[in-house]
């Protein structure tokens, strides 16, 4: 039995992209060629045509002039110095041309890598807190099974969890393949998504969620999306609210804008801090529960801004901080 290795599938973007990469550097080097050895050889004839001189004693003199009489004569001591000169130096600059080349080329490989590496931890981020989610409403089930209790409710969560959870994947999966066409979601909608996946997280650190929320509130923004978005920041709000306090979110219309608002009763942002926490793998003080690593408000930030929002810190004191997101009405 053989086995067949295929190889990876890149998107039609991935190979445009390489293709007119490898055109600029093939464009680079043929350019850069061309003008030191037409540099080069300009230089040489310039050098010959200043330093020749008529062979004025050729055959005695005797010859009569016609078209064949006139003789260059070139002083081969002074001309082959420069001729090795301009070699090493035409050397020189083609090993120069080739570094830039080389550079350039490895140019949209580093610009992958970092891609990669970004997708690496955004997913690592966006599916930490439906997995924490879902492993806490897997110990419910547990103890409800050891006490006997009825399961259906706690495994009908689970059902949405999982679902919640291959949202978050597909989304991130379609925006990192660069297929994303936009949409819209509802606020409401994503809201009630987002207070779902979080409660197990708000019960296990004594967090009650308020929301404030009602009707439809379209939003040019798709719903898993504005799902992650919501989670994101309630995520943030129940790592830094004291035990036994409240987080709110709620959403009205401002105007040609939906405003989102969460709400909570930490020790507060320092002003210093106001534009740096939405900055990636900036971190605050550790409130002594999950370890965060920074990337939930940057990329709250990223998605409002693709979607023509904003998002910021509306007000921050020692009794709480509210976070303000900002998005265009459908």
């Amino acid at each position: 039995m053989t086995s067949r290795v295929t190889s990876p599938v890149t998107s039609p973007n991935d190979q445009a992209r390489v293709r007119t990469a490898a055109r600029r550097v093939g464009a680079f080097v043929a350019v850069g060629a061309t003008v030191v050895i037409a540099g080069g050889v300009a230089i040489l004839v310039a050098v010959l045509l200043l330093t020749a001189r008529r062979d004025d004693h050729r055959d005695g003199g005797m010859r009569p002039p016609g078209p064949d009489g006139d003789r260059i004569v070139v002083d081969l001591d002074h001309v082959l110095p420069l001729v090795l000169v301009l070699g090493v130096v035409g050397v020189a600059l083609l090993t120069v041309v080739g570094w830039l080349a080389a550079r350039r080329s490895v140019r949209p490989l580093a610009e992958a890598l970092a891609l990669q590496r970004a997708f690496v931890a955004d997913a690592s981020h966006e599916m930490r807190t439906p997995l924490t989610a879902l492993s806490a409403r897997v110990q419910t089930l547990q103890r409800r099974h050891d006490r006997g209790e009825a399961l259906d409710p706690t495994i009908a969560a689970l059902r949405v969890d999982v679902d919640v959870l291959d949202e978050v994947l597909t989304d991130m999966l379609v925006v990192a393949e660069g297929t994303a066409a936009g949409g819209a979601g509802d606020a409401v909608t994503a809201i009630g998504t987002a207070v779902r996946t979080v409660s197990p997280l708000a019960e296990a650190a004594g967090v009650h969620i308020e929301t404030s929320a009602a009707g439809s509130l379209r939003v040019r923004m798709p719903g898993p999306t504005l799902a992650r978005v919501c989670v994101a920041l309630l995520d943030n709000a129940i790592h830094h609210a004291p035990q036994g306090s409240r987080v709110a979110i709620g959403a009205h219309i401002e105007g040609d804008d939906v405003v989102i608002r969460v709400a909570d009763a930490g020790s507060g942002v320092p002003n210093e801090d106001r534009e740096r926490v939405f900055e990636r793998f900036a971190r605050g003080s550790e409130s002594g529960r999950r370890r965060g690593f920074g990337l939930g408000l940057a990329l709250v930030r990223e998605a409002a801004t693709a979607a023509g929002g904003t998002v910021a810190i509306e007000s921050t004191s020692p009794s709480g901080t509210t976070f303000r997101l900002t998005l265009p009405r459908e």
